[in-house]
């Protein structure tokens, strides 16, 4: 299935029904009273953060939802019932952004949960509601009112705990598939990864975070170059990016350090937050190197990029290194966590218990 991770859709609640003017007809009663019902409420449209879908491709095609309005009131105390309610299921990490006013509305990031996206309309009161004492044959009904209508913009962004960045042919997905369950396609030329995979890592029991892969960039991807532009976005919610960098090239003309500048450079380009997350760099295919070669391409890549943060050296196909990055990875990002309550009360000593 093609990867969608936009969408534009309009959504209208159910509007209210209408109240009734209606006045009883019983035999024998020559003036009954008024027994006009109120109308139902309109539907509500919720959407729902589904963990089995990530795409938004349903919505590509099926641009128009509304909910059922209310029905209306009737005479003999009959009121309208509630219009049935509309269900939207999107994947976990959707925005729904206002077409018209580029506002932020919500962002689905539980998994699970279920919001109220546009209200249905209330329904109008039947003239029994304005009955009293001194207004015994009230005339009056109020009309339904409109449920909300929006033009939305549905954008994705993939939740995921670290994510992969590098050149096409770097290795990411080879290194996707040799440390979680993901299987993306695998192949000997550039830009096989055309959207983005997810992987959940397992290091050990309860132990494990998700890894995303995005197309690989290539220089002037921020301006629009190549794929992985379009899927930068997918990296913002990331808590670490992984920079794999190939370090033994088909080509010899092609410098490693010079395509991780330029990785570096489109990055900062793009969004300075997304440049100011934590960046280890991970050097990929060092199978092929003999034990000098390693040493040499690992201190030229720390010179040439003033690499301070950390550095790993991996063969993704071969596994070698693998499973050592995988924990320090689920090390770091549980000690970004803030504790939890069992863990909070864990490390209280008893002994200053009073």
């Amino acid at each position: 299935m093609k990867f969608v991770d936009e969408a534009y859709i309009d959504v209208a609640a159910g509007d209210g029904g209408n109240g009734c003017a209606s006045f009883r007809h019983e035999k024998y009663k020559e003036y009954g009273g008024p027994d006009g019902g109120d109308g139902g409420r309109g539907g509500h449209i919720y959407v729902v953060a589904d963990t089995n879908l990530n795409t938004l491709v349903d919505y590509r095609y099926a641009r128009r939802h509304e909910a059922k309005r209310g029905q209306h009131g009737m005479g003999s105390d009959m009121f309208g019932a509630a219009g049935d309610d509309l269900v939207l299921r999107m994947p976990v990490g959707t925005i729904i952004i206002n077409a018209d006013t580029d506002e932020v509305m919500m962002e689905l990031l539980t998994p699970g949960e279920q919001v109220i996206l546009a209200k249905g309309g209330d329904g109008g009161f039947g003239n029994m509601h304005y009955k009293s004492s001194t207004n015994r044959a009230p005339r009056q009904k109020t009309m339904g009112r409109e449920g909300d209508r929006f033009s939305l913009k549905l954008e994705l962004k993939v939740l995921a705990d670290v994510g992969l960045l590098g050149m096409p042919n770097a290795g990411k997905s080879t290194f996707i598939t040799a440390v979680s369950n993901a299987r993306p396609k695998v192949a000997d030329y550039p830009f096989t990864t055309l959207h983005p995979n997810l992987g959940v890592v397992r290091v050990g029991p309860e132990q494990s975070f998700v890894v995303a892969d995005i197309p690989g960039l290539i220089e002037g991807a921020s301006e629009g170059a190549g794929l992985g532009h379009q899927f930068l976005r997918h990296l913002q919610r990331t808590g670490l990016l992984l920079h794999i960098v190939d370090v033994a090239p088909f080509d010899d003309s092609i410098d490693p350090v010079a395509q991780a500048k330029a990785i570096i450079e489109e990055l900062r380009k793009y969004d300075d937050e997304l440049h100011g997350k934590p960046r280890w760099l991970v050097l990929n295919k060092i199978d092929v190197l003999d034990e000098e070669q390693r040493k040499d391409i690992r201190k030229r890549m720390i010179k040439g990029l003033k690499w301070k943060d950390p550095v790993y050296e991996i063969s993704a196909l071969a596994r070698e290194g693998c499973e050592a990055l995988i924990r320090d990875i689920y090390q770091y990002l549980h000690a970004q966590k803030p504790p939890t309550e069992e863990e909070v009360l864990a490390s209280f000593d008893p002994r200053f218990d009073r």
